[in-house]
């Protein structure tokens, strides 16, 4: 189990990670809400209803990696296509980044009780629940993303250009950060699968 995610019986998947790793992956998970920003306070007293039509950006970020993590849906190829995009964004980016913040969160919380259920121990065993199963494949996603955009990472260049960087090179710890999450997300994927 060490290094990746195995099922549990009747659904859900487990990892043995230690102080180490539950650090990491508290870390990462915490810069990217971050990156994500804190998203719009609810005012009380506003009507539930009126939250579905609250306006988002209507422009993609100007950080690459947000960017990535909120692409535009249609392209830009003709004006009717960024038109159309920049609707598209106006009306779903302010969900997806909640839904983005809490998968994040949920791997806080979950990396947080396995601490502190593990002091002293060096480490232990995180079980998660399908549905924080599901929170943690959308967050290991989206770190990938992140760091990957960071590293400028294209799908030809991937294996060959990020196994060979010498380890005096600066990127090195984001390179293997990004290898590792990549391994515990396919091992994540694994153990959802029918």
């Amino acid at each position: 189990m060490a290094g990746h995610f195995e099922s549990l019986p009747g659904g859900g998947a487990a990892v043995a990670l230690d102080e180490v790793e539950i650090s990491i992956l508290r870390s990462l998970a915490v810069q990217l809400m971050e990156l994500i920003g804190p998203g719009e306070e609810p005012v009380e007293g506003d009507d539930p209803l009126a939250a579905l039509f609250t306006e988002g950006p209507s422009e993609p970020p100007a950080d690459p990696a947000l960017r990535r993590l909120f692409p535009d849906a249609y392209g830009d190829d003709t004006d009717e296509l960024r038109r159309a995009a920049a609707d598209f964004r106006r009306f779903t980016e302010n969900d997806l980044r909640a839904r983005k913040r809490d998968d994040a969160l949920t791997v806080v919380r979950s990396l947080d009780a396995l601490a502190s259920a593990a002091a002293g121990e060096g480490g232990g065993v995180l079980k998660l629940t399908q549905d924080e199963s599901r929170a943690w494949l959308g967050a290991l996603n989206d770190l990938r993303l992140t760091i990957g955009t960071r590293l400028e990472v294209t799908e030809d260049d991937e294996s060959e250009r990020l196994y060979r960087l010498p380890d005096s090179d600066p990127r090195k710890p984001m390179v293997m950060a990004y290898l590792w999450l990549g391994g515990l997300q396919e091992s994540l994927v694994e153990t959802l699968m029918p």
